[in-house]
């Protein structure tokens, strides 16, 4: 039987990190990478594993390929502090790595928790992530702040989920896009991407028409609107965000 590592960075996730540890202890190897936690989340990684490391921030994909680097077995299985591996997945995983998998990378549904519902439309379901893989054959080769895996072979699909309790409260969920959308938007800028009036206008109103639309948020209830609507929200100030940084920098160069 091949052998599993399970690696997670972690910051400050005491109110996560166990569920998410149960969830991966029957794992070969569980590898923690974390950059500063002050809470309690280091003491409790200590009750399942001793590969605990610290690494300052370098951004989601670099964080997450050292704690590719630090795991000793042949296949990784991927999970963030805020998912739990539900059963019907890890037995899944488990008949792979005892009988060899025909794939070099599968992707995994991820179900995610949102005040108070599964949400199982919105384009937030099935919402496939490359989180299990071959060692040797996988990458993290994401735009910041999301994560990607490229795997160099022949990917496959599971059919167990992820569980996914994301933002505890529309306060965090708010929060949470003000942080990723100004990562997003300087490394829009990075690649030479343009803000301007007509992404402002045209992108937000086609994202929500999308989720609530076409990926058929409306069957989620009222957490199906706040999606759609915070969606088109989230793009909106992404290129606000993308807006405001080439008009400081040709302002700058103009008073230069």
């Amino acid at each position: 039987m091949e052998k599993l590592s399970v690696t997670i960075i972690t910051l400050n996730e005491e109110k996560n990190i166990r569920d998410a540890l149960e969830s991966i202890k029957w794992a070969d190897e569980i590898v923690i990478v974390d950059s500063g936690s002050s809470d309690k989340t280091v003491d409790i990684c200590k009750e399942y594993t001793g590969k605990i490391f610290y690494n300052s921030w370098p951004g989601m994909n670099a964080q997450k390929a050292f704690a590719k680097s630090l795991a000793a077995h042949d296949w990784i299985l991927n999970i963030d502090a805020d998912e739990r591996v539900t059963q019907e997945l890890a037995r899944e995983i488990q008949d792979i790595l005892g009988r060899g998998g025909d794939c070099d990378g599968y992707f995994i549904p991820r179900k995610v928790y949102y005040l108070g519902r599964w949400i199982e439309h919105s384009g937030w379901y099935p919402d496939y992530k490359l989180r299990f893989f071959k060692t040797n054959k996988g990458r993290w080769a994401g735009i910041e702040p999301h994560d990607e895996v490229v795997v160099d072979g022949k990917v496959g699909y599971l059919k167990g989920d992820i569980h996914h309790f994301t933002y505890e409260n529309l306060e965090d969920h708010v929060a949470a896009m003000n942080r990723f959308t100004s990562v997003a938007s300087r490394e829009y800028e990075k690649r030479g991407k343009k803000g301007g009036v007509l992404n402002l206008v045209t992108r937000p109103p086609l994202t929500f028409f999308k989720k609530y639309i076409l990926k058929q948020g409306f069957r989620d209830g009222l957490p199906g609107f706040i999606i759609a609507v915070s969606s088109a929200y989230y793009v909106f100030l992404k290129y606000a965000k993308l807006w405001e940084l080439i008009h400081i920098a040709d302002r700058s160069n103009e008073k230069n």
